[in-house]
């Protein structure tokens, strides 16, 4: 009775495993190099999670949707408890209450491209800017409406 394997057979079975393990086996993968498309109703905007679910996104108090998913640079999963006291640059779309449902951490490269959201605040008034009359759009408080002179 033969209980070895004939030389040939050793040797087809020790390249049949050398093969396996060296397509098994996860390669180096480069870097990223294309950027991520992001819907176009997706804005931009500057993420800090306070207490899970609420967040401030550009200063504004918001709240996440249940179930909102919060992706990484590699698009993958971010838990908001390990973002708690950390401001992100983030493109976020809201869901139909409101609420913020899906957001997409930026790498540099992507907080490069133009977004509607993070648009400058100015806190101060052009020359030009002044001469223009003051309107009511019915959402200014009393004491701030245009004084006008008694007649």
């Amino acid at each position: 009775m033969n209980r070895c394997l004939p030389l040939p057979m050793l040797r087809f079975l020790l390249m049949l495993a050398l093969v396996c393990t060296a397509t098994s086996s996860p390669m180096p993968v480069a870097a990223q190099t294309t950027l991520r498309q992001f819907p176009l109703a997706a804005k931009r905007g500057l993420l800090e999670v306070t207490a899970p679910p609420a967040v401030l996104m550009s200063g504004t108090p918001e709240r996440l949707s249940p179930g909102a998913r919060i992706k990484g640079v590699n698009n993958e999963l971010v838990m908001s408890g390990s973002l708690v006291g950390t401001r992100v640059l983030v493109n976020y779309r809201r869901d139909a209450q409101g609420q913020i449902h899906e957001v997409w951490i930026l790498s540099p490269e992507e907080a490069q491209e133009k977004r509607s959201g993070m648009e400058p605040v100015t806190n101060f008034i052009f020359g030009s800017d002044a001469d223009k009359p003051k309107t009511d759009d019915g959402n200014t408080p009393y004491n701030q409406l245009p004084k006008y002179p008694r007649q």
